[in-house]
């Protein structure tokens, strides 16, 4: 019995060896484990380092966007500057053309460095998508002190355009463009340009234009609108559908009482 039992690990171990590829199969097995690991590890770590670098990108990007300049809502025309006739101690007046060259509803407001002796109308207002007016500058002109130059006077002087995007339908407020701050758009920086008054020019010309153009915009306005209700005839006398037949009906109804008689 006890040479039996010994018999045991030899047949055993000689039975390893008639099949060493079973033990090739576990190291293989294992191996193959191994390496699975440690490419999964080494994937992960690249993605990491993947996010990682992509959050500064991510910041970059939103830095950069916000250093890029606003996209422009409206179209000015003059687009940087204001043409004044110069006259000394009149008050004189000046023309742009707004028009809002996007696909949503602009309000825009205009601000100037000199409140008191300038005034805007209209001072702002709502565009619909494509829609564009004249809006006129009044400009009292001061007589130059002794040391003062007209070019100086001129520079002292600037007027700011703003824009806020809005929902069709809302009403223009002032206060708008200080409740949404962020949103708004600085369009243009106008500065004040002097003509001459008695010599005919370009630019001249053109403000004329402008300002006729913005004085018959303006009494179309004040027109009232168009009645659509009975029309008025004569003096004063209306003219009404359904009088007209009530009329006609007691007028038969009096044929027929006297041809009964």
């Amino acid at each position: 019995m006890a040479i039996a039992d010994r018999s045991k690990p030899s047949s055993d171990g000689k039975l390893w060896r008639l099949c060493p590829f079973w033990q090739s199969g576990a190291a293989a097995s294992s191996s193959s484990s191994s390496t699975q690991n440690l490419q999964t590890q080494s994937l992960s770590h690249q993605n990491g380092a993947a996010e990682k670098n992509a959050r500064p990108s991510n910041k970059v990007s939103s830095v950069a966007r916000s250093l890029l300049p606003a996209r422009r809502r409206l179209r000015l025309d003059p687009a940087s500057n204001l043409y004044f006739p110069n006259e000394a101690g009149k008050q004189v007046k000046s023309a742009v053309r707004i028009k809002n060259r996007s696909r949503s509803h602009v309000a825009f407001k205009f601000q100037t460095t000199a409140p008191k002796s300038c005034f805007m109308r209209p001072p702002g207002g709502i565009l619909s998508p494509g829609e564009s007016l004249i809006a006129t500058v009044f400009k009292f002109m001061e007589h130059p002190e002794n040391n003062e130059k007209q070019s100086d006077q001129k520079n002292k002087v600037k007027f700011k355009i703003m824009s806020l995007k809005v929902k069709a339908g809302m009403e223009y407020a002032p206060e708008l463009f200080d409740e949404q701050k962020e949103e708004v758009t600085v369009e243009q920086i106008l500065r004040v340009v002097f003509l001459d008054a008695e010599r005919p020019s370009p630019a001249l010309e053109k403000l004329k234009r402008q300002l006729a153009e913005a004085e018959a915009a303006l009494e179309s306005r004040k027109k009232p609108p168009a009645d659509t209700g009975p029309r008025v005839v004569g003096e004063g006398l209306v003219i009404d559908e359904w009088k007209e037949r009530r009329e006609k009906y007691l007028a038969r109804q009096q044929v027929e009482a006297v041809d009964s008689v």
